[in-house]
C-alpha cells in the first residue's frame, strides 16, 4: 500500500503561485548568501615573484612583520603570499617584497625625497590618489610600502615603522 504525502496545512492555505515559487526563491537566497560570503582575490595588489636570495630575504621579512602597524591590525590581501602584507581595512597600507626595480628610479622621479630611517633609505613617490609609495634602495631585495591617502597621519610613518624589520631581514 502506497503512503500518501501529507502537505502541512499552512502551506495548502497559500495560493498556488506562492507555493510554486517558495523553493526556487529559497534556493536563490541561499546561493546569493554563499556567493556573497566568499572573499575574492584582491585585484588591486600585484604579488611579486622574487627568486633566489631575494625570495629568502622576503620570506624572512614576512615572518618578522608586526601584527599591528601604527594601531592598524594586520589584514593581508588575498590570495595569501609571503611577499605581501597589509594593515588596516580601507584604506589599507600594503607592503610588497621582491618587486622589480622601479623604472622611476632612473627617470624624472629619481631625485624625489628619499628619507632614511635605521640605515634604510626609502625612495618616495606621490601617487595620483594623494597617497605615497615608498621603495627601499640599496638593499638585496626591493621592498615597497604603499600608503593610500588617509591611511596614516603622516604618510611616511608606516615605512619608518617597518624600517627595523627591513634592516634586520633584507641586507643592504
Amino acid at each position: 500500500m502506497a503512503r500518501e504525502l501529507r502537505v502541512p496545512e499552512a502551506l495548502t492555505a497559500l495560493p498556488a503561485p506562492v507555493r510554486w515559487l517558495a523553493l526556487p526563491i529559497a534556493l536563490t537566497c541561499a546561493v546569493v548568501a554563499l556567493v556573497g560570503s566568499w572573499s575574492p582575490a584582491d585585484p588591486a595588489v600585484e604579488i611579486p615573484q622574487p627568486t633566489g636570495r631575494a625570495a629568502g630575504y622576503c620570506r624572512a621579512l614576512a615572518a618578522a612583520l608586526p601584527a599591528d602597524l601604527l594601531g592598524h591590525a594586520r589584514r593581508d590581501p588575498s590570495p595569501a603570499s609571503p611577499y605581501v602584507a597589509g594593515w588596516g581595512d580601507s584604506p589599507r597600507t600594503v607592503l610588497r617584497c621582491g618587486i622589480d626595480r622601479p623604472e622611476e628610479l632612473d627617470g624624472d622621479h629619481a631625485s624625489d625625497w628619499s628619507p632614511s630611517v635605521d640605515d634604510v633609505t626609502w625612495w618616495s613617490q606621490k601617487l595620483a590618489d594623494g597617497g605615497y609609495r615608498f621603495v627601499t634602495t640599496m638593499r638585496a631585495a626591493y621592498v615597497e610600502v604603499t600608503v593610500p591617502a588617509g591611511a596614516a597621519k603622516n604618510p611616511f610613518d608606516p615605512a619608518a615603522a617597518l624600517s627595523g624589520a627591513v634592516k634586520a631581514n633584507v641586507p643592504g
